[in-house]
């Protein structure tokens, strides 16, 4: 947590230099390096490392689960939300008389958590199913978790990472990222033929029983140091833009979702089909991480808004600590 807070509040202080060289392309800049190096590379010293001897079917399907769950709720949210700010919005018009129509009032509550535009509604769909079960999953997991079940953490993260952040999100962000005359199918398939971290999983998968020379296996390892912190900095750099508390009406209710509900729903599923203690738990902990850094590395490559994405990720990991107590009672 420590790390976190000095390289977030690094990257805040950074880009607030007026010296800084490159400063309004450097966010840009660092997220497509850890799009397509950083990323890339973490990935596949996982799939490397990582024993799928055991690997069953539950951990995997219950992270696709979650994914479609989280999609579903987001896409159901914004059109309710658009629904009721419409009707808010005729409601405030039909009130006000000809000649007070021109001046400008409140925006009801209901606009404040609605994002505006189709970037902003891009990055509020992936803010609610996407969580951080690389980094802030596979830290604490094992403070938690029997050790018997953490193949199914390390399962889980993985499947997330793959079919998630850099398989269906990409999907998402591509899409979002385009005016609507723009999109085309073929256009989703080709960017997710593109990803880097697909092709570094398979290629980590595949070499497995392979020995890499030192040299490489060093320079791999060496450069994981350097993903985390990049990751934070970029946090940082997106927040010192953030202007007060209004940025974070449009995530609270991808927070709800993220922490809240699709939890909940994985432990009550899991619960219906057998599943109790520790088992459950440990898919349940997963389910309920904050929000990826992914959603943040996504909006800087397909041009979503990074604010919601910034936002999000503050307030969802924030509210872990309040969370994980809530899951220990409910379902260890």
């Amino acid at each position: 947590m420590t790390t976190s807070i000095f390289w977030t509040s690094l990257g805040v202080l950074l880009f607030r230099l007026e010296f800084l060289p490159l400063k309004e392309n450097l966010p840009q800049l660092l997220g497509r390096s850890l799009y397509w190096v950083g990323v890339p590379l973490q990935i596949l010293a996982l799939a490397r490392r990582s024993d799928f001897t055991q690997a069953v079917w539950l951990p995997p399907a219950i992270t696709l689960e979650v994914l479609l769950l989280g999609m579903g709720l987001a896409i159901l949210s914004l059109y309710l939300l658009k629904q009721l700010a419409y009707w808010q919005k005729s409601r405030l018009t039909s009130q006000l008389q000809l000649a007070d129509r021109q001046r400008t009032y409140q925006l009801p509550i209901v606009s404040k958590l609605l994002p505006q535009q189709r970037s902003g509604k891009g990055s509020f769909v992936l803010a609610s199913m996407l969580g951080n079960t690389g980094f802030i999953g596979l830290a604490i997991a094992p403070a938690f978790v029997d050790s018997a079940y953490l193949g199914w953490v390390v399962l889980y993260g993985v499947t997330h990472n793959i079919l998630g952040s850099y398989g269906l999100g990409v999907v998402l962000a591509s899409y979002f990222g385009r005016q609507t005359q723009k999109n085309q199918w073929w256009m989703q398939l080709r960017d997710v033929m593109c990803v880097p971290s697909l092709w570094a999983f398979a290629i980590g998968y595949f070499s497995r029983h392979l020995e890499f020379p030192p040299s490489i296996e060093w320079g791999i390892q060496t450069s994981l140091l350097f993903v985390i912190p990049g990751a934070f900095l970029l946090i940082g750099m997106q927040l010192s833009k953030l202007q007060g508390v209004k940025s974070f009406y449009p995530v609270i209710i991808p927070a709800v979702l993220k922490m809240l509900v699709l939890p909940a729903l994985a432990g009550v599923i899991l619960t219906y089909f057998g599943i109790t203690g520790d088992a459950r738990f440990a898919l349940v902990l997963m389910s309920g991480m904050p929000t990826a850094f992914a959603n943040l590395i996504l909006a800087e490559e397909y041009n979503l808004d990074r604010q919601i994405a910034a936002s999000s990720i503050v307030l969802t990991t924030v509210g872990l600590p309040l969370t994980i107590p809530l899951w220990l009672f409910l379902f260890k």
